[in-house]
């Protein structure tokens, strides 16, 4: 019988937005368990690059393509999918408002029937946990607990979990990963998630500066510890996993804002946390139950904490030279990068690439 590595070795794995954050640290962390990685993406992102992809991070072969055009044909030879593609903030929705649901949503549920009728037997998608949206009180919300959406992202996330669902069967299993805010180390680095960003903000300035009034709650994920969860998805028996939710976190590392604000003032000799309050009470605050991951996914074991992720990122912030200007660019926001390509005319209104990419 052959063993677990030879198996993967005949596995490829279609990772779709694997030129992003996550996706770059993805597709290096299968290609390290010997799976085959094929990547799709519009490749918006390339060239904004902390520090340059390692080898091992690169797909085995690329297409460059929006997540809207897929065919048939691109899914020739693949095993698996670990769907990531999707407009990552409300901001690029704002663009056209439209668009958060076609690509989010639509789209994700066109790509699967695709799968569905290729053979593609699991599919693993990238949901979130702020469908919970407002929980309404400090207990902890398991996959049971009422989805609560408020931002066109959540909501589209719901919708596609709906219709994902709706299509499994005997030879299509879709998982559904609600994963808490990821932050931690990536070539194609965003600081416009909370972790990365404060503690950005305070490496450059010493200001810890909070925009809410930091009594949120946030569950938080290490981007590696995202990785090992999809990967404990894609090699679960089927019954294990088959059209299920999974929150994907720690119930050690749910935290309000202030407090993630707290631990990167301790990293950060001589800065102050500021609470500005511009935008008010943030209405988006949960508290969430991991256990369920925890009891089905046993393989699946977190290797980060805040404290270990924020010092990973403190020396990848000094030893790689970000600086001011860096941070006030569009290399490391994506709403600034999608708004830098549509001035050059290299993207339409649409998102749609109409100069090749960057």
């Amino acid at each position: 019988m052959e063993d677990m590595e030879e198996m993967k070795e005949k596995r490829t794995v279609l990772v779709t937005g694997n030129a992003g954050y996550i996706g770059t640290v993805m597709t290096g962390y299968l290609r390290d368990r010997s799976y085959k990685v094929y990547g799709l993406d519009t490749c918006y992102f390339s060239n904004d690059l902390l520090y340059p992809v390692p080898e091992g991070s690169r797909p085995d072969r690329q297409a460059v393509k929006d997540i809207r055009d897929v065919c048939a044909a691109d899914l020739e030879g693949v095993d698996a999918v670990v769907h990531l593609a999707a407009l990552s903030n409300d901001p690029l929705g704002e663009i056209n408002p439209g668009l958060t649901e076609e690509v989010n949503f639509r789209s994700t549920i066109r790509l699967a029937g695709l799968c569905k009728d290729a053979g593609v037997k699991r599919f693993i998608f990238a949901s979130s946990c702020s469908i919970y949206g407002i929980s309404g009180t400090d207990a902890p919300v398991d996959e049971k607990g009422k989805l609560n959406p408020v931002t066109a992202y959540a909501k589209a996330k719901v919708q596609a979990e709906e219709g994902l669902s709706k299509l499994a069967g005997a030879d299509f299993h879709p998982v559904f990963m609600r994963n808490a805010t990821v932050y931690g180390l990536s070539p194609r680095l965003r600081l416009d998630l909370v972790v990365n960003n404060l503690l950005a903000w305070a490496y450059l300035t010493k200001e810890v500066a909070i925009m809410s009034d930091g009594k949120p709650w946030r569950p938080i994920l290490h981007i590696e510890d995202f990785c090992a969860a999809f990967a404990a998805a894609l090699e679960a028996p089927e019954d294990r996993v088959h059209n299920e939710a999974f929150n994907v976190g720690q119930d050690s590392e749910n935290y309000r804002v202030k407090d993630i604000a707290a631990e990167v003032q301790k990293a950060v000799p001589g800065s102050e946390v500021r609470i500005l309050n511009k935008t008010g009470a943030d209405e988006r605050s949960y508290k969430v139950d991991f256990s369920k991951i925890n009891r089905v996914l046993p393989e699946f074991r977190p290797r980060w904490d805040l404290k270990a992720g924020i010092g990973q990122l403190l020396e990848a912030y000094a030893g790689y030279g970000l600086t001011r200007e860096g941070f006030d660019s569009e290399r490391y926001f994506r709403i600034r990068a999608i708004r830098s390509l549509m001035k050059e005319g290299k993207v339409d209104n649409n998102l749609k690439i109409t100069g090749g990419k960057r």
